[in-house]
């Protein structure tokens, strides 16, 4: 386990109006369940997703799969092409649910304030834990321990002041990894960060700052919040705070999913029909993928299409 920062104490008066929130993210969860569950997987690259031969599409990719550029929501069929050895599983959600039933079950050790994003991802807001423990840190490595030794899985952790900048942290050191961002390193951390590796910054919308001169964190906190909504629309508002390190959102322990969807983008607009409907069948592979996980069904069907300009 590697620790790039140790530190964030919990109760001290210079920081007791200050949240203390861990972000907890599996290392290429399904994947990895499927290497623990079957030894002769281990250390080879492999996909959990659908065959190349029924059009299938990669829900998660081992790390050594990911040597070959070879990441989720990709076709089936470029995966093996990038990699002829390529080892395909099917989905176990069934299996996935109980190990994540059991990993939150660890999280409720130290606080109740849980909000799970995915199977395979949470965040706790530590500020108050059960175990009046002082430091954040430490409890996000008691934590990994705890996973480890109760699955054989391991977990990547994050600590900061908020969601957005807990999130960041947990993306830099995986896998395995666990990362403090200090308040008082914070503005620092956002200034330097590339755009596209801002959470809830999505291709489309990288691109978009980019053309506009946007390449940092640091360019992002020079325009106003009036130039951000004028190009952005609402979404302008989270990113000027998030631009100066702040984020509000509390940890919702009962959030309630609203949607599900999958998006992609190209680096040129399609105009052929065929194409489209071959586009958009794996897209919709991977819509049935996440409604599998979440063991849910929706009522209304959404699909939008954005033309570059």
């Amino acid at each position: 386990m590697r620790l790039l920062v140790v530190g964030l104490p919990l109760g001290q008066e210079s920081v007791a109006r200050t949240r203390k929130i861990v972000h907890v993210d599996m290392d290429a969860f399904y994947a990895s369940v499927e290497q623990r569950d079957n030894p002769s997987y281990r250390g080879k690259p492999l996909v959990v997703g659908g065959s190349p031969n029924q059009r299938g599409v990669v829900a998660a990719a081992s790390y050594e799969a990911r040597k070959f550029g070879i990441h989720s929501a990709m076709p089936s069929i470029t995966a093996i092409a990038r990699c002829p050895g390529l080892i395909f599983v099917r989905p176990r959600f069934d299996v996935y649910r109980e190990i994540s039933t059991s990993i939150h079950a660890i999280f409720k050790r130290y606080t109740d304030l849980v909000e799970g994003v995915a199977l395979d991802e949470a965040y706790l807001d530590v500020t108050e834990n059960k175990q009046s423990i002082p430091y954040a840190s430490t409890i996000a490595r008691h934590i990994k321990t705890a996973i480890f030794q109760e699955t054989q899985l391991t977990a990547t952790a994050g600590v900061s002041i908020n969601k957005f900048l807990a999130k960041m942290a947990s993306g830099q050191n995986k896998p395995n990894g666990l990362t403090v961002i200090l308040p008082e390193d914070a503005i620092a951390f956002v200034e330097q960060l590339p755009i596209e590796k801002f959470h809830g910054i999505g291709e489309v919308t990288a691109a978009k700052m980019h053309s506009l001169g946007i390449d940092t964190g640091a360019d992002l906190k020079m325009r106003s919040l009036l130039e951000l909504i004028h190009h952005f629309g609402k979404a302008g508002h989270y990113y000027y705070k998030i631009a100066r390190a702040e984020d509000d959102r509390p940890v919702e322990a009962n959030r309630v999913r609203k949607s599900v969807g999958a998006e992609t983008s190209f680096a040129q607009d399609l105009s052929d029909v065929g194409q489209m409907l071959q586009e958009l069948e794996q897209i919709a592979q991977i819509v049935e993928q996440r409604l599998e996980q979440h063991e849910t069904r929706g009522r209304t069907l959404t699909l939008s299409a954005i033309r570059s300009v």
